[in-house]
């Protein structure tokens, strides 16, 4: 109930109002079914516009901090995400990386849309960086197809450490959902499931026009903290 009431009567409308967000493809929607809806992250925001811009409910993999904080901050955090929908992961790796595939399955399996950002954070630079082979898993394992969505000027009215957003306009283009029934089997083959992800992640380049490196984005966080860039030119050396 919280999902459709921050969505079409408290926070849906004054975002369409400020924001005037457009977006293109979306006739590329399934009516129904699973999909999974991989995205690429470039603000907070993010996950305010791409579920207002989608008709059917979606449900985000959050990370697991928004369900843990301490005081009246972390119990509002909690209720927020817990009342939208949002599930808890944890992303250390190993058997956490095994539980947070195993509910993006559950979602899916209940023919519902799982919302997923392959780079596995926000970009610290507006560049898309290599996604995490996690999306392909779930995708061969449950058989749904992968759309690829851009995410547009998200990262120009919030970019990553701001806490209020610029008014500017912003849009969501969808691609045509990627079908990879063809590896249906080879869910466990790394090499599959990387070139699976790649697939994605080149669609998500040619949709959004990012700049586009072959480097995780949690190190190139690291590579930012430390004075170097992270672009194509660091990720030769």
């Amino acid at each position: 109930m919280l999902y459709w009431f921050l969505k079409y009567i408290l926070v849906g409308p004054w975002l369409k109002v400020l924001f005037r967000p457009w977006r293109e493809g979306e006739q590329y929607i399934p009516a129904s079914g699973p999909v999974i809806m991989a995205s690429n992250h470039l603000s907070f925001s993010d996950s305010f516009f791409l579920p207002l811009m989608v008709k059917r409910p979606m449900t985000f993999l959050a990370k697991s901090d928004y369900f843990t904080g301490k005081g009246f901050k972390g119990f509002f955090s909690k209720m927020f995400f817990s009342g939208v929908g949002q599930l808890p992961v944890d992303r250390s790796g190993g058997r956490a990386s095994e539980a947070a595939i195993l509910t993006a399955l559950e979602v899916l399996d209940r023919g519902n849309i799982l919302g997923i950002y392959p780079e596995g954070t926000r970009s610290p630079n507006g560049i898309l960086y290599r996604g995490k082979t996690g999306l392909a898993r779930m995708a061969l394992e449950s058989g749904a197809p992968i759309m690829p969505v851009a995410m547009i000027n998200t990262y120009e009215i919030q970019p990553p450490g701001t806490l209020r957003p610029r008014l500017m306009r912003v849009g969501i283009r969808f691609g045509k959902p990627l079908d990879f029934s063809r590896y249906e089997g080879l869910e466990d083959d790394r090499f599959v499931l990387r070139s699976v992800t790649d697939e994605v992640m080149y669609e998500l380049m040619t949709l959004s026009g990012q700049e586009y490196v072959d480097m995780y984005a949690t190190r190139a966080k690291e590579l930012i903290s430390q004075g170097k860039h992270a672009d194509s030119r660091s990720s030769l050396q």
